[in-house]
């Protein structure tokens, strides 16, 4: 697939929202070559139930496939962080939640900082694609990976919020590998409510991804949203309603946990 034209993403549904709600807020972070799109419906429903919402584009997304080569995981990291310390300054609980790379991201957040939940939507803890760790070594032979034209499976995906790159700059899969083991290696850093939501029909990830994230966290407060038949992106599937109310549930566990 030829690589996404610049101006792409200049349309609205590609930009991140703040959608002030209560004091009970989230912030859901978009994965790999996605954008914050990826994120709205989601964001739209929770606003929609009386939460503050926040959605980004993190560095070197939704803009073009030479920004994301010049972009790399620490600058992914550190703007899901900002994001999180923004967001504590405007709510008294904070849920962090991520789709695929942002579901890593958001596991690596509530590691590193006093966030109240955690919600991982396809959050790998391994992949399928058994190449991603030699990325590093690839790209001078193979400088652009490029996705797989959607099949099937992806005939249920609402794709009027599909926005993002057909590929990516090989290098960063190396990147995207080492926020993955810095997750993986961490999980016991992880004490608040955590919800990990994953399909069993998950095309990229490990299916064992979610289990393994529930076994390896501290948290007392630990649930698990098995989708059936759908594919990685989630968010944009017909189980958005399932997953809301989910997250919603999630979110008012993380608040009862924050009060006692």
């Amino acid at each position: 697939m030829k690589p996404t034209e610049k101006g792409f993403f200049d349309r609205e549904i590609c930009q991140p929202v703040h959608l002030r709600g209560d004091d009970n807020g989230i912030l859901l972070l978009h994965g790999f070559t996605g954008s914050a799109a990826h994120m709205r419906k989601l964001a739209d429903a929770l606003h929609q139930r009386g939460h503050t919402v926040r959605t980004i584009n993190l560095p070197g997304h939704a803009s073009t496939e030479e920004d994301m080569a010049r972009s790399n995981w620490q600058m992914w990291l550190q703007a899901a962080k900002q994001a999180a310390l923004d967001m504590l300054q405007e709510v008294r609980t904070l849920t962090v939640g991520g789709l695929s790379m942002g579901g890593v991201l958001a596991l690596i957040v509530a590691q590193q900082m006093k966030v109240h939940g955690c919600v991982t939507y396809s959050a790998p803890m391994a992949t399928q694609n058994r190449l991603l760790p030699l990325s590093g070594l690839l790209y001078p032979f193979y400088p652009r990976v490029s996705w797989r034209a959607p099949d099937e499976r992806h005939a249920s995906l609402d794709r009027t919020y599909d926005y993002g790159y057909t590929g990516f700059p090989t290098a960063k899969g190396a990147d995207l590998h080492r926020l993955i083991r810095l997750a993986r290696d961490n999980l016991f850093n992880i004490s608040c409510p955590i919800l990990c939501v994953q399909s069993d029909q998950d095309e990229t990830i490990w299916l064992g991804s979610a289990d393994q994230i529930l076994e390896g966290v501290s948290s007392d407060v630990r649930r698990k949203l098995q989708l059936k038949g759908v594919p990685h992106v989630v968010t944009l599937s017909r189980e958005l309603d399932a997953i809301v109310e989910a997250t919603d549930g999630l979110m008012r566990a993380a608040r009862e946990e924050q009060e006692r």
